[in-house]
């Protein structure tokens, strides 16, 4: 049987796609670029919390969210069985009854490779406030993350987190917008470490789908504002780290000349073909003999030679 000589040649293009299908599921944090304006949350980067209550009478469900915008989040040791996220989960809400005393369930609301749950993919989408179609956002300055992938009971899971910069007053504005759930009462906003804040907005079912829920969260951070200069993270080599590598440039440049002009103008071979062949072939023997004198002075103490004083 003659096989096809055709068939590989479908697959490089496939190959080609994978990097870019990686790229659209996942989430790069340095590098997001909206309306050819570039934000970078990198230094948001690690695990955060924020907490809120719903009363049902007779209990109280306390929720605990946990959330890594840059990466899956990592399941701290000692963590119980019933209150593990599955792997791969970015965003995960775990809810507690009463005095966090009994966990009622785990919601792993938005992340990747969650196949095992029946969810999909992060699927990151982007909006920068000011040109969003809602006219109170277009007033801000900031970006709109929209994140999925999680499921639970059935119901897909997805999260919207607002970046909002926090010269624009925006705090203030949101509190007093009216539009809280008496029945949710979030605790005091979480500080991010980064002189930022993440607050619980709403958890309710999506109003555009009828088998999805929906969290939003608000987190105000100078990260979001346009005129933020990066940070930088990496490291720059020292004086004196500069000042060992040019030496050794140029001792190995000298080396390599000299043995290059040795070879070709008397054709020297071996130890000849090194600038001063001699001298480095006598270095071994020279600290040998220094190495003898110091262990003889420091061994032989106040002697003269053998004589003593009369």
């Amino acid at each position: 049987m003659r096989l096809s000589s055709r068939a590989p040649r479908t697959l490089f293009p496939s190959l080609f796609l994978i990097p870019s299908l990686a790229a659209a599921l996942t989430l790069d944090c340095e590098n997001i670029v909206v309306d050819g304006v570039k934000f970078s949350l990198g230094s948001l980067q690690g695990p955060h919390s924020v907490t809120w209550t719903q009363e049902h009478p007779p209990i109280i469900i306390n929720t605990n969210l946990t959330l890594d915008i840059c990466q899956p989040l990592k399941q701290p040791k000692g963590t119980s069985k019933d209150a593990k996220c599955p792997n791969g989960t970015n965003l995960c809400a775990i809810q507690y009854k009463d005095k966090e005393e009994e966990v009622l369930g785990v919601i792993p609301i938005a992340g990747n490779y969650l196949a095992s749950i029946g969810g999909g993919s992060l699927d990151p989408k982007y909006t920068r406030l000011k040109t969003s179609s809602s006219h109170a956002d277009s007033e801000l300055e900031g970006i709109r993350l929209e994140i999925g992938g999680g499921k639970y009971q059935e119901r897909k899971q997805r999260a919207i987190i607002e970046f909002i910069c926090p010269k624009d007053g925006s705090t203030e504005r949101r509190e007093d917008d009216g539009k809280e759930d008496e029945s949710k009462k979030p605790s005091e906003p979480a500080d991010d470490g980064k002189g930022g804040k993440i607050k619980f907005r709403s958890y309710e079912p999506d109003p555009g789908a009828a088998d999805q829920d929906l969290l939003r969260l608000e987190w105000d951070t100078k990260y979001a504002c346009e005129d933020t200069p990066k940070e930088k993270t990496g490291t720059h080599w020292g004086f004196f780290t500069w000042m060992f590598v040019i030496i050794f440039l140029s001792l190995a440049a000298y080396l390599i000349f000299g043995s290059w002009l040795n070879y070709n103008r008397y054709g020297a071979r071996g130890w000849d073909l090194f600038p001063h062949g001699d001298t480095l072939r006598d270095v071994p023997y020279m600290i040998q003999d220094w190495g003898r004198k110091v262990k003889e002075t420091v061994s032989g103490g106040g002697t003269r030679g053998g004589y003593s004083a009369v």
